[in-house]
C-alpha cells in the first residue's frame, strides 16, 4: 500500500505526500514548463495554508510554521481555490498545446472534487479530528533520516506551536475543540462511527509516545518540556473527544451512500459498485483455480501431505523470519527481481539502490501495513522514496500482547511485496518522476489510487512468472485479496455482509492473520472506506490496456518500451494513460 497521506489541511481534506518542481528538458518536454505555471499556483495555496506541507518537500522556508486549522482559515483558502478555477477554466480556451490542456482539467477536477466533499462535510458531518496523529504528522515531516541535519532543530519551534506555546498562538487541541463544536451546532448531523474512534484512540498512546521518541532519536534538546505540555493536551483533548463526539458517535460503521459515492470518485473508481464486485467475484474464483495446482507441486516437492492451496499456504507461513533478519531477506530478494527485470528486460532500472527499512511503533500504529513513503517532490536534495515494512500492531491500553502478524515475514511472501511496494513498483513509479521529470498536475493533482495502485499490482503481474513456485503462489494469494477486496468492501458498505463474513473469508480462503484480516476490515469499514477496490480495479485498466497495445503491435510490441512509457507518464488517471499510449506510444512504435 503506498502511503500516500501525510497531513491535514485547514479544510481537513487530506493532501497526498508527492509535488516537486520538475527539471524540465528542452524539445518534447518543454510543454512542462508552461502546465507547471499554471499548477504552480496550486502549489503555492497548499503549502500557505498547509505549511507542514511544504516542509516535507523540502522548503526549509516552512519549517517553523504550522497550519493553523480554523474556520476562517478554511473558508479563506476555499475562496481562494474557487478563483482559481475560475482562472483555470479562462486559460483552457486559448491554451494550444493538448498536454497542457490536460493538465488544467487535472487542475480544475481536483478541485472540484475537493469542493464537493468539504460542502458534505460542512453540511452533514460532525468530524473526528485526531490530534496525536496530526502533530506526529507535522513533526515526522522533519524527524526523518533524510531531512538535512540542519533542519531538524525546527522541529522543536513547531512542538512549541502545536501546544500554543507561542505568542498570538492556541493550542492545536483547542482550535481543533472549537470546528468540532462549530459542526456540532449543525442541524441533523452525522457523528463519525464509534468503532473508527475506538480504534484509532486506542493506538493514539503509541503515536504520543513516538514523538518522544523521534526527539531522542535525532538527539534534540530543549525538546522536554513542550513535549510534556502538549502530551497533556493531547490526553486532555482525546478525554474530552470522548465525552463529546464518542459518547454520540453512531453505532453504524458504514457509510452513507452519498459519502461512500464521494469516496469512491476520489479514490479513483468510475463504475458503479455492483458492476466491480461481479467482476471481482468472477476474479477470485479463476484465481483461486490458478493457485491449486501450484500447491500441488509445491506439496508433491517437499513433500506434504495436504495439497489444498489453503494448507501448503499455512504451512509456507511456518518458515517465518524474526527480527532484523527480515531485512537482508528483502534486500537480497530485491536484487533477485532487479537481476529478472534486467535478464528479461522487463523496464530500465536506474543505477542507485531501493531503501528498505523497518517501521517504528508509532509509524505501524498509523499505518499498519507494508507502504511505500514518497520522496519529497518540491525541492528534492537527493532524497528517495521508502519502502517502510511494520512487524506486529502495537498493544492498545490493558491488552497483554498485540496479534502477530505472520502475513509477510517469510520467505515465499517477500517476492511479491517486493514486486509490489519497491521495484517495479511504487519506488520506481515515484523515484522515477524526480529522476526524468513529469509535470506537477501529473506528478500529484492527478493522483488517485486507482492510478497508483493499478501499477503496484501490474508490477506483481509481470515479475511472477519468474518467481520461484513458492513465490507464485503467495503472489496470486495477494492478488486474491485485491479482488476479495473489490467485493467485500462495497457489500459490506452495502450491508449485505457483516464484519465477521469479512474476517472468515480473509482468514479462511485468503489465508491471512487474525491481526492482517482485523486490519483489512478496519479498512474497508473505518479506516479508509472505498480505498480497497482501487488496486484490482487499476489493475484490469493495466491489463486491458496492454492487450490492446499488444493487439495494435503485434510482433513489434515491446515490453520495455511500454512500461517505460507508462512510468514517464506519471500519475494519470486510466483514461488519460490510455490515450497517450494510443495516440503517442503506439504511432511511435509502428515507426521503428
Amino acid at each position: 500500500m503506498l502511503k500516500e497521506l501525510i497531513l491535514v489541511s485547514c479544510s481537513f481534506a487530506v493532501i497526498p505526500l508527492a509535488v516537486r518542481s520538475q527539471t524540465v528538458e528542452q524539445g518534447s518536454k518543454a510543454w512542462i514548463a508552461k502546465s507547471n505555471h499554471y499548477t504552480q499556483q496550486l502549489i503555492d495555496l497548499d503549502k500557505k495554508y498547509s505549511p507542514e506541507y511544504g516542509s516535507s518537500q523540502g522548503l526549509a522556508e516552512y519549517d517553523t510554521l504550522i497550519t493553523i486549522p480554523t474556520l476562517a482559515n478554511m473558508l479563506a483558502q476555499r475562496k481562494e481555490e474557487e478563483a482559481l478555477v475560475t482562472r483555470y477554466n479562462s486559460y483552457l480556451p486559448v491554451e494550444p498545446d493538448l498536454a497542457v490542456k490536460q493538465d488544467l482539467n487535472i487542475l480544475i477536477t481536483h478541485l472540484k472534487l475537493g469542493f464537493r466533499q468539504q460542502d458534505y462535510s460542512i453540511r452533514r458531518q460532525v468530524p473526528f479530528l485526531n490530534a496525536a496523529s496530526i502533530v506526529y504528522g507535522g513533526l515526522e515531516a522533519l524527524l526523518d533520516d533524510q531531512t538535512p541535519v540542519e533542519r531538524r532543530a525546527a522541529s522543536i519551534v513547531r512542538l512549541k506551536k502545536y501546544a500554543g506555546l507561542e505568542a498570538g498562538l492556541k493550542p492545536l487541541t483547542t482550535i481543533l475543540k472549537e470546528r468540532v463544536e462549530q459542526q456540532m451546532k449543525g442541524k441533523d448531523m452525522i457523528y463519525p462511527s464509534k468503532q473508527q474512534m475506538e480504534v484509532e484512540m486506542s493506538r493514539n498512546a503509541s503515536i504520543v509516545d513516538g514523538m518522544a521518541d523521534l526527539c531522542r532519536k535525532y538527539k534534540l534538546t530543549g525538546w522536554e518540556q513542550p513535549y510534556a505540555t502538549l502530551k497533556k493536551q493531547l490526553e486532555e483533548y482525546d478525554s474530552w473527544t470522548r465525552k463529546n463526539v464518542l459518547s454520540k458517535a453512531r453505532k453504524e460503521f458504514r457509510l452513507p451512500p452519498e459519502e461512500y459515492a464521494l469516496q469512491l470518485e476520489g479514490f479513483g473508481i468510475d463504475i458503479p459498485p455492483a458492476q466491480l464486485t461481479e467482476m471481482a467475484h468472477k476474479a477470485f474464483k479463476e484465481i483461486q483455480q490458478e493457485m491449486q495446482p501450484i500447491a500441488e507441486q509445491i506439496a508433491k516437492q517437499r513433500p506434504w501431505t495436504a495439497t489444498d492451496y489453503r494448507s501448503v499456504i499455512r504451512e509456507l507461513k511456518k518458515e517465518q523470519i524474526h527480527g532484523d533478519s527480515i531485512i537482508p531477506l528483502y534486500e537480497g530478494h530485491l536484487k533477485d527481481i532487479e537481476a529478472i527485470i534486467r535478464n528479461h528486460q522487463l523496464l530500465t532500472l536506474p543505477d542507485r539502490p531501493a531503501i528498505i527499512r523497518l517501521a517504528t511503533t508509532a509509524e505501524t500504529a498509523r499505518s499498519p501495513a507494508p507502504h511505500m513513503v514518497p520522496p519529497p517532490f518540491l525541492n528534492n536534495t537527493g532524497q528517495k522514496g521508502v519502502f517502510v515494512l511494520p512487524l506486529n500492531m502495537p498493544p492498545a491500553p490493558g491488552e497483554k500482547e498485540a496479534d502477530k502478524y505472520d502475513d509477510f515475514t517469510f520467505d515465499a511472501a517477500s517476492w511479491t511485496i517486493i514486486a509490489h511496494e519497491a521495484r517495479p513498483g511504487h519506488e520506481l513509479q515515484f523515484d522515477k518522476m524526480v529522476e526524468e521529470g513529469v509535470s506537477q498536475a501529473r506528478t500529484l493533482y492527478a493522483f488517485n489510487s486507482t492510478n497508483v495502485e493499478g501499477w503496484g499490482l501490474y508490477s506483481e503481474y509481470i515479475i511472477r512468472p519468474y518467481m520461484p513456485l513458492e513465490g507464485k503462489l503467495i503472489s496470486l494469494d495477494y492478488l486474491l485479496l485485491r479482488a476479495a477486496r473489490a467485493f467485500l468492501d462495497p457489500e459490506l458498505q452495502a450491508g449485505k455482509i457483516t464484519q465477521q463474513d469479512v474476517l472468515n473469508i480473509l482468514m479462511t480462503d485468503v489465508v491471512q492473520s487474525k491481526a492482517m484480516a482485523q486490519q483489512e476490515m478496519e479498512r474497508y469499514s473505518i479506516q479508509m472506506p472505498g480505498q480497497a477496490n482501487s488496486y484490482f480495479y487499476g489493475f484490469t485498466k493495466m491489463m486491458a490496456l496492454r492487450k490492446d497495445a499488444e493487439q495494435a503491435l503485434g510482433n513489434k510490441f515491446n515490453a520495455l518500451h511500454f512500461h517505460d512509457f507508462i512510468l514517464s507518464q506519471g500519475l494519470l488517471p486510466p483514461a488519460l494513460i490510455r490515450d497517450a499510449v494510443m495516440k503517442d506510444f503506439i504511432p511511435a512504435e509502428k515507426k521503428l
